[in-house]
């Protein structure tokens, strides 16, 4: 039997034995069968089988109604902490974090950046120090999505600071329910605190959370890293749909006499540049299934978040004055992320501000491309043989 033929087979069984309006129990059974990530190893939710074979069973649970909108909001989990922890964690973690997370019964958040910390990330200064079979961690954390929904958190910490900045670091998956985590708002302009800062105090984590070696935290953060760009800017859309299915929602919606030969080719060029976008995201996408993923990814995430702030801002001009008005500026604590549109096009003006920030700044991702992609010679870094203990910060 074929790897597709046995997939196919072990998702009708999955159907036939199982009720998916318990999907916590449908998603574990799910994970059981291999049926979560078809080429991750078996036991770990995968049947080391090709990627490109998950769309049978995405295919199959589609046609049956089978509809998980209610966990597809642990995209931090899915999308981020699972390819991380499958690639650096020890089997008896894996086994242990990829199950729940996968199930939805742990929501995870990322806990990367600091207030010093945040486009040079490997400068932070959280410290995780060993007590016998545990670490203390004491630190801040900050700009950390949904941390205030979350079960588990992504932390990266320095473990030694008499080595130079990327090579003292660890990483772990906090129990975000520990004693001496304190999750704090930071209210947006959209009035909402999607974000959040984490304060750790003489937090106490089990070394059995630790992913990946000791001091080896940078190689692990860059497998989250890279999978986050190319989950924020890489997704592949159906045409018109996201932000530039909103401007064309507004561009409809306009009088004829407000459809002016300058706005349509604005709005024609924006459209185009989307569309260029989606058909990259698409070729990169059948690359990395292919394993030989180019610089399409690396250019996906910044153009999303310089095309986005830009169809936003076509669209409330469109709108003209009542572009300017906004429902509501009520501070609340949402319990999902939207960077993709559908939303009041006026709240999505305001929140693709933030997309050139997250996941990497603009002007680090342009560091990058010029760096790793483009080759050219990098910024000069006096500190990079440097003990972290022995560098200036201010």
């Amino acid at each position: 039997m074929t790897d597709a033929a046995k997939i196919e087979a072990l998702t009708d069984q999955l159907l036939s034995e199982n009720d998916p309006a318990d999907p916590t129990g449908f998603r574990g059974a799910q994970y059981d069968m291999g049926l979560a990530w078809v080429h991750y190893p078996v036991g770990y939710g995968g049947l080391e089988a090709d990627p490109q074979l998950q769309r049978l069973v995405a295919t199959k649970l589609r046609e049956a109604g089978v509809d998980f909108t209610d966990v597809g909001w642990n995209g931090f989990g899915l999308f981020l902490a699972a390819p991380t922890i499958v690639t650096h964690a020890a089997p008896e973690t894996k086994a242990r974090l990829l199950r729940p997370l996968f199930t939805g019964e742990e929501v995870w958040c990322q806990l990367f950046s600091e207030p010093g910390a945040g486009s040079d990330l490997a400068s932070l200064a959280t410290r995780a120090v060993r007590d016998g079979d545990e670490w203390v961690v004491n630190g801040q954390k900050v700009w950390n999505t949904l941390a205030h929904v979350a079960d588990r958190g992504m932390l990266v910490t320095r473990t030694d600071p008499d080595v130079p900045k990327h090579r003292g670091l660890t990483y772990f998956a906090l129990d975000m329910h520990s004693t001496g985590v304190e999750v704090r708002p930071l209210r947006q302009i959209t009035g909402e605190a999607e974000f959040n800062e984490v304060y750790m105090t003489d937090v106490k984590v089990p070394d059995a959370d630790r992913i990946g070696e000791v001091g080896e935290g940078w190689r692990a953060s860059m497998t989250t890293l890279m999978n986050e760009r190319v989950t924020i800017g890489g997704s592949v859309a159906t045409r018109e749909s996201g932000p530039i299915g909103d401007l064309m929602k507004v561009w409809r919606a306009l009088p004829a006499e407000g459809r002016d030969p300058v706005a349509r080719d604005e709005v024609a060029g924006l459209w185009i540049e989307a569309e260029v976008l989606r058909l990259t995201n698409f070729r990169a996408s059948q690359n990395r299934k292919a394993g030989v993923a180019g610089p399409e990814g690396s250019v996906a995430k910044l153009a999303f978040a310089e095309l986005n702030k830009r169809i936003y801002s076509a669209a409330v001009n469109l709108m003209g004055p009542e572009g300017q008005l906004i429902d509501t500026y009520a501070f609340v604590r949402p319990e999902t992320a939207n960077l993709t549109g559908g939303l009041d096009v006026r709240k999505m003006f305001l929140r693709a501000r933030a997309n050139s920030i997250e996941g990497g700044t603009s002007e680090i991702l342009r560091n990058v491309l010029g760096e790793r992609v483009l080759g050219l010679p990098g910024e000069p870094r006096t500190d990079k043989e440097l003990a972290w203990n022995q560098v200036l910060r201010s």
